[in-house]
């Protein structure tokens, strides 16, 4: 509209060429203020843009991190077996909660003994057994949360799990910055005698970097299976998942 009206007044200077000097100094003044105007709206614009993507990428950033993958690995030699119970009572609250939860049941998998081949430490070269170890160490440095489950044989975990975290030997650097949580089921009452059994973990963990334990759930005085429904640990297994 303003250019327009200049146009027209500009037009008119041919009717009044005296006037040309004025109408030049004024028409400079004119294009100043519109470009001005113009510079203005768009720092304007340009900051809105910012400040909403600024939102957005933090509302992105806490949603990401109101939901955690979470991995179990359950080795109890029984499915439905104590240890396994309060791993589904901890899958369920996980889920409930909005988390990505996935348990594997060691028994189903085909995890064979490290060999001492030493191919991964002194060659850099993946395991060269071809077994399904290699799927669940993968999963296991993708995921946030591992839950370690095990049931108590001589006050140590399951044959099942020290040979699924001896496998771990070749790419146990890569599992790094996850939170830890610990499952136990025991026909023993004696909750201080379980910490044997902990500490097998927490070698474990001790060779890891950045591992942070959260919580150990203990199932203590569960014998026979199914026993452990009876008790306060199925519970404290799901309220700990839901809080994970």
């Amino acid at each position: 509209m303003i250019l327009f009206f200049l146009v027209s007044i500009k037009k008119a200077l041919y009717i009044a060429p005296n006037l040309h000097v004025y109408f030049a100094i004024i028409e400079k003044k004119v294009i100043r203020i519109i470009l001005s105007v113009i510079c203005i709206q768009t720092v304007r614009r340009n900051q809105d843009i910012f400040a909403l993507s600024k939102k957005e990428a933090y509302y992105n950033k806490k949603n990401k991190g109101m939901s955690k993958n979470v991995l179990i690995l359950s080795s109890s030699p029984r499915r439905g077996g104590n240890s396994d119970l309060l791993c589904d009572e901890f899958l369920k609250g996980a889920h409930e909660a909005g988390n990505q939860v996935e348990k594997i049941f060691l028994k189903d998998k085909t995890i064979n003994y490290c060999t001492g081949c030493s191919v991964c430490s002194m060659y850099g070269k993946p395991c060269p057994q071809e077994d399904d170890a290699a799927g669940i160490i993968d999963k296991m440095i993708a995921a946030d949360v591992i839950v370690m489950a095990t049931p108590v044989y001589f006050y140590t975990m399951s044959g099942q799990m020290k040979t699924m975290i001896d496998r771990c030997c070749a790419r146990y650097l890569e599992i790094k910055n996850k939170e830890f949580y610990f499952i136990i089921a025991a026909a023993e009452n004696n909750k201080q005698m379980m910490e044997r059994t902990i500490d097998g973990f927490r070698g474990f963990l001790d060779c890891l970097e950045n591992p942070v334990e959260k919580t150990t759930i203990y199932g203590i005085g569960a014998w026979k299976v199914g026993e452990i429904k009876d008790t306060p640990a199925m519970q404290e297994a799901y309220e700990t998942g839901k809080n994970v």
